[in-house]
């Protein structure tokens, strides 16, 4: 999907306000929502406080309209994220949101499909699943070893569950903004 500027800054505008309706009990602004952000996708709201992450979550999938997914996942990422305290009124200046929007999965063979840098990564094994989104990998410079150990450890699995024949290793990319 490749989202317009304007489409880009509409979803920005839906997740902070929807975050400071929970801050500060603002009332949220009708809008009038294109097409495009009607369509089912996958996306994260990312919430970074002075570069470092403060709150993280979204669907992995299309479950919902993209506009109604932003507002739902921005209030979970910004009040529910189990890693941290909810974000309080005192630091709201400091917070920077990220969207991204994820392309559709699709299953790898092999890891030399995996590109660092444009591609996410989610991996499965029975009850156990992790994702990493395509810049984390950047962020800290992995290599594609490092960037399958560090999703199954997130996922809860030993670092090279990746090389287990009965591990599900999914790509996908992301429209980050």
């Amino acid at each position: 999907m490749n989202l317009t500027e304007e489409e880009k800054a509409q979803l920005k505008k839906i997740a902070r306000n929807a975050i400071e309706g929970v801050l500060f009990g603002k009332k949220e602004e009708k809008q009038t929502i294109p097409e495009t952000l009607k369509e089912k996708m996958g996306v994260f709201v990312t919430l970074k406080k002075k570069g470092n992450l403060r709150g993280c979550i979204g669907y992995l999938r299309g479950v919902m309209p993209l506009y109604r997914a932003v507002k739902d996942i921005a209030i979970q990422s910004a009040f529910h994220d189990p890693r941290f305290n909810p974000v309080d009124r005192s630091e709201w200046d400091d917070i920077e949101i990220e969207i991204s929007v994820l392309s559709p999965m699709k299953k790898i063979k092999d890891v030399s499909e995996i590109k660092v840098g444009v591609h996410g990564l989610y991996i499965e094994k029975g009850i156990y699943s992790g994702l990493l989104l395509p810049q984390v990998a950047t962020d800290y410079n992995w290599d594609t070893v490092t960037f399958l150990q560090q999703t199954c450890y997130k996922a809860g699995l030993p670092e090279d569950a990746w090389k287990s024949k009965d591990t599900n290793i999914y790509i996908f990319s992301a429209e980050i903004f």
